[in-house]
């Protein structure tokens, strides 16, 4: 595993533009980074294969055991009026694209370990599945990547087509002024598309609920299957989380409901417990005591770096605010992350139905947050 120094293409901006990244700067410089590049062996990107595979499975496990429990359906933040609903669709095996990233803490020796899953509503899709593919075709032809994450997502669309009424399916987000939920969303939509199915779009605010209590898009169409690009545990806090629980069923959600018990930092708690010592795992509990004087706490249900506090030996080494809630605390047992010249790497391994699909790279300090750049990847052997 190397980082590479390039030289970025002299029309970089317009050429990842047209394939969609609008967000691609800030004022502080350059979100997509090509100025530099990952290489890794075929061996390298075969053990993040197999890592990201057999944490999948643990997550499988878990699930199965989160599922039972009350109290640790509660210790993930799940509301308790939720819990039957999520029990159920777990068990009924409602239908789910069934991806997500995970972000590995890895320097190319020994084992990948574990940080978090993003598997709820995974972000940094568009450059991973596209924009480094079209990156590595204009400047190494000639070299791999890993990378089928767009044909995985097509593959599992046509799988779950026969479970979605008419075969439409509905695509809400947020309308965000850098456009970065909106291409994502509009990304999944034209994959579903090409998988054959009827598609519509509508923003988060425009959803309604009619006189029986089903939800209904902007034209009061009732809407028999929805991909949102919005968490679960906001849905959930909000007042119309709680109108359409009595209706749940009326709609396949994707992803569905029982993603809340992965999408979540108390999972890390329960993995640690469930497997310890797994090479891919991290130590990590509700107690700090328990995973030594080294860790990483991190809030119960937080997003995008925030709140979050690196500790060694009680000192604080780094520390990220936001609005997030620091009375219900994760501590994760911290992994040295290299620097490999330009900040520290974190892998996100992307999986789709089971199967690893892809990987793309974020750099930023020790705290990975929404201001990391991402850096595109080759495999040369």
């Amino acid at each position: 595993m190397q980082r590479l120094t390039l030289a970025p293409r002299h029309d970089w901006q317009a050429a990842v533009e047209e394939l969609g990244l609008l967000w691609h700067s800030d004022d502080d410089g350059p979100y997509w980074d090509e100025s530099a590049c990952y290489q890794f062996s075929l061996a390298q990107i075969e053990t993040i294969e197999a890592a990201t595979e057999a944490l999948h499975q643990l997550y499988r496990e878990a699930g199965e055991r989160i599922s039972r429990d009350e109290r640790m359906l509660a210790a993930c933040g799940i509301p308790a009026e939720y819990h039957g609903a999520v029990r159920e669709g777990w068990r009924g095996n409602t239908p789910a694209l069934d991806f997500g990233r995970f972000d590995l803490a890895w320097d190319g020796t020994g084992d990948p370990k574990l940080l978090e899953y993003n598997c709820d509503t995974p972000t940094s899709l568009l450059e991973t599945a596209i924009i480094q593919w079209n990156w590595k075709e204009a400047v190494f032809p000639h070299a791999d990547q890993f990378n089928s994450l767009h044909e995985r997502l097509i593959e599992r669309w046509q799988l779950i087509a026969h479970a979605l009424p008419g075969r439409r399916v509905w695509f809400t987000h947020v309308g965000d002024t850098v456009h970065e939920d909106t291409m994502t969303t509009t990304y999944l939509r034209d994959l579903a598309q090409q998988a054959g199915l009827e598609t519509r779009g509508l923003l988060i605010d425009q959803i309604g609920i009619d006189g029986d209590g089903r939800i209904v898009d902007q034209d009061d169409y009732l809407i028999t299957a929805l991909f949102k690009l919005y968490p679960w545990e906001w849905l959930a806090a909000e007042e119309f989380g709680t109108q359409i629980l009595p209706h749940m069923k009326d709609t396949v959600w994707l992803e569905p409901l029982w993603k809340m018990m992965w999408s979540n930092k108390a999972v890390l708690a329960v993995l640690w417990e469930m497997f310890p010592g797994h090479p891919n795992l991290l130590p990590a509990a509700f107690d700090a005591r328990a995973v030594g004087e080294d860790y990483v706490s991190k809030p119960v249900l937080a997003r995008e770096g925030a709140n979050i506090e690196v500790v060694s030996a009680g000192q604080v080494l780094a520390s990220t605010g936001g609005g997030y809630d620091r009375g219900k605390l994760v501590y994760q047992q911290r992994y040295p992350l290299r620097d490999f010249g330009k900040g520290y790497p974190v892998l996100g391994s992307w999986i789709v139905g089971g199967e690893a699909a892809g990987l793309g790279i974020r750099e930023d300090g020790l705290i990975t947050s929404n201001r990391a750049r991402f850096v595109p990847h080759i495999i040369v052997d």
